[in-house]
């Protein structure tokens, strides 16, 4: 199973593609951010994350995508334009692979690490760790993405042993 994992943003989205092959044997394939402009509008900045996907979706064909859900921020004006970026990256990758999975980033700590309060140095090193990688991914939200990635190939494993 391919699984494209998404670290919503309007700045940088990160994105990290796996391989799950069953049991613990998942691979990477591709990991990355996007980045728009801080000079460019809103609008411009959703349509470049919007036409990123495309093409990320496009080229690796992924039978699954996670997203991380949004955590509150302090900084009202900030959170909107990333609600709004995450509102259209939904929509945008929705319309083309029908199997969306969101998860919150105690469940992500959980999954990774068996602690749903752990820190993101140890969610970065689990990373590391898990795909076999020579270094932490760079930068922080292709991590944090791969982390997602991971998240739900945990998910799938563990629901396909329940029957589910």
């Amino acid at each position: 199973m391919i699984i494209l994992g998404i670290d919503p943003g309007y700045g940088t989205v990160g994105f990290g593609v796996i391989q799950s092959l069953g049991g613990n044997k998942i691979t990477p394939i591709e990991y990355g951010v996007i980045q728009t402009p801080k000079e460019d509008s809103l609008p411009k900045r959703l349509c470049a994350i919007a036409d990123s996907f495309d093409y990320i979706i496009d080229k690796y064909k992924p039978n699954a995508i996670a997203i991380e859900e949004l955590f509150f921020q302090n900084n009202q004006k900030t959170a909107i334009a990333v609600a709004e970026a995450r509102g259209a990256t939904l929509l945008t990758v929705y319309k083309k692979c029908k199997n969306l999975y969101e998860y919150t980033p105690m469940q992500i700590k959980q999954a990774l690490t068996g602690y749903g309060r752990a820190e993101k140095k140890q969610i970065q090193y689990m990373v590391k760790v898990l795909l076999k990688l020579d270094s932490i991914p760079k930068p922080d939200d292709a991590a944090d993405a791969l982390a997602v990635a991971i998240t739900h190939a945990q998910v799938c494993k563990t629901s396909s042993l329940f029957g589910i």
